[in-house]
C-alpha cells in the first residue's frame, strides 16, 4: 500500500501474487462511475486446491486485510490452476 493510502490495481496485484504464490492475477479498478473505491480480482493459485469457495475468499481477504479497510466494493474469483486451464481451453 502506498504511503498516501491510495490504492492501485498494480499494488493489489503484487500483494496477491506474492501472498498467495499465485500463478495468475488480474485486478480491475472498477471505481470509475462509482461513488467509492471498488476492485474486481481474479486469482489463480495452487493454494486454493481442496479448499471450498469461502476458505479461498478468506485467504484473499487475509492477504488484503489492510487494503480492504479502504475498499468499498470488492469482487473476487478464486480458481485453482486446473480450473483456470480448463476455462482457457473452453475459450
Amino acid at each position: 500500500m502506498e504511503a498516501s493510502g491510495a490504492l492501485s490495481a498494480e499494488a493489489l496485484r503484487e500483494r496477491l501474487l506474492e501472498g498467495l504464490e499465485a500463478e495468475h492475477v488480474e485486478v480491475e479498478d472498477t471505481t470509475p462511475g462509482r461513488c467509492a473505491t471498488s476492485f474486481k480480482v481474479l486469482v489463480v493459485s495452487p493454494r486454493f486446491r481442496g479448499k471450498p469457495l469461502l476458505q479461498r475468499h478468506r485467504l484473499v481477504n487475509e492477504i488484503l486485510a489492510d487494503e480492504l479497510k479502504l475498499i468499498h466494493a470488492f469482487e473476487q474469483r478464486t480458481l485453482t490452476p486446473e480450473q483456470w486451464a480448463k476455462e482457457q481451453e473452453a475459450k
